[in-house]
């Protein structure tokens, strides 16, 4: 395009054309997580740990909010999806991994500096692949209700029980341990291992049940205000607790989906049971994957 075409009214609409602001609203929330992630690198490296930790815990919020956001404004793009994935690896790869080294993982050496990079980019990786396989066909429909891996919130969210445990008394971890259990959260990100989404699901709140549920939700929210490391550890436990729930679920759909799929040739089988190394990838949702 030469400078004379940009005297063309048609081409400079054309190259200047408005947003709406719909489109705008799920992105600022996503670079607002972005602010959060990064300000938890600054204050775990001043060792205010405690505010470390709530803003990781506020940019997996905003994670959470973004993109059904994005959907009920109806401001899904292509960048948002690809700034969600961004602001993923940050808050959630890079800046947990940068807070376990500050706090203990650096009393390792290099060991230490391995375990947190090996967090970082197994969360990259887990990305890429959500990414990469976001549009896969041949998913069986019931894949729908599970991530593959731990998604990426939870990852950060849990890699930091040692960091909760020590803010309960309950004595720090050694080092070593915690370079370990490091390197087990990011293997389950990696790995192929179904989890529950909950994604898909359609809930519909039966309306004497409103009230209710607002009452809950606040509930939780001041109980988490009120008892943070009660409230995430406990969370945590639980959460890594139900882990084979989601695998056992994934399995006996699938052998169910194959015991009732027709014998004829013309229909394509459906995939086999599923294992750590041999999962097909649930689709989620265009704005995360988390």
């Amino acid at each position: 395009m030469t400078p004379y075409d940009l005297r063309d009214p048609d081409i400079r609409r054309r190259r200047f054309r408005p947003i709406p602001v719909r489109m705008l609203v799920p992105n600022v929330i996503t670079l607002l997580a972005i602010c959060a992630g990064l300000t938890a690198i600054r204050l775990s490296i001043e060792g205010r740990m405690t505010l470390a930790v709530y803003a990781i815990v506020f940019a997996a919020a905003l994670d959470g909010i973004d993109g059904r956001v994005a959907r009920l404004i109806k401001g899904q793009s292509k960048f948002g999806a690809e700034l969600d994935s961004l602001a993923d690896f940050v808050n959630f790869g890079v800046a947990p991994g940068l807070m376990l080294y500050f706090w203990q993982l650096h009393e390792l050496g290099n060991a230490g500096w391995i375990a947190a990079m090996v967090f970082a980019i197994s969360m990259c990786l887990r990305l890429a692949r959500f990414n990469a396989t976001l549009d896969d066909p041949n998913k069986p429909a019931f894949a729908a209700n599970f991530f593959t891996g731990m998604p990426a919130p939870a990852g950060a969210i849990t890699v930091m029980l040692p960091i909760y445990a020590a803010f309960l008394d309950l004595g720090r971890w050694p080092a070593a341990l915690t370079a370990g259990y490091t390197l087990l959260i990011a293997f389950l990100m990696v790995s192929r291992l179904p989890v529950f989404s909950g994604k898909s699901m359609r809930m519909r709140v039966p309306p004497e049940l409103v009230l209710p549920a607002f009452v809950a939700v606040v509930f939780f929210i001041a109980l988490l205000i009120s008892y943070p490391w009660y409230v995430l550890s406990i969370g945590t436990v639980l959460y890594l607790l139900c882990l084979p729930l989601g695998y056992k679920s994934y399995r006996d759909q699938a052998r169910a989906l194959e015991a009732t799929a027709p014998a004829s040739g013309d229909v394509p089988s459906p995939p086999s049971a599923p294992t750590l190394a041999n999962l097909s990838e649930p689709p989620q949702d265009d704005r995360r994957l988390h």
